[in-house]
């Protein structure tokens, strides 16, 4: 039986442990911004190449787009935050779990309710102008009212 029919995959497991010693750091930083932004540029830097370009240029985007949200890790990977709470936006590298491209994603703190059904997931392989213009555009509308 392989780990991965076991359970939690390796990959699994050491996100598991990554995101527990992130609350324990959390709560040792007092909320402060500047630790979350210290914590996401080091996680970017760690990344391989093509990811840490994909997440440097979200990082610059979410952040002009919403410089309200905190930056902060989520799991080993950038996430950004209403004052360092729940995570509305997070960016994924496709190395964290071998897959073939990053995602980015918005949890239930994004406003991008859509009637009964919308996307709060995409897959990135590069951002171009046209890109960035439709991360700006969702970044903005999950900060706006429900």
């Amino acid at each position: 039986m392989t780990n991965e029919q076991a359970g939690f995959s390796d990959a699994e497991k050491a996100a598991l442990k990554e995101r527990a010693r992130e609350v324990r750091a959390e709560a040792r930083a007092s909320k402060k911004r500047s630790v979350g932004e210290k914590a996401v540029l080091e996680a970017i830097a760690a990344m391989p190449e093509h990811d840490r370009k994909l997440a440097e240029r979200f990082h610059a985007i979410v952040s002009a787009a919403a410089p309200e949200l905190w930056p902060k890790t989520w799991y080993g990977m950038p996430a950004y935050s209403r004052e360092g709470k729940r995570v509305v936006a997070f960016f994924q590298g496709a190395d964290k779990f071998e897959a073939r491209y990053a995602t980015i994603g918005f949890n239930d703190e994004a406003n991008l309710d859509d009637g009964v059904m919308w996307p709060t997931a995409f897959a990135l392989t590069e951002i171009d102008d046209a890109v960035a213009a439709k991360i700006t555009e969702l970044v903005k509308r999950a900060l706006g009212p429900k």
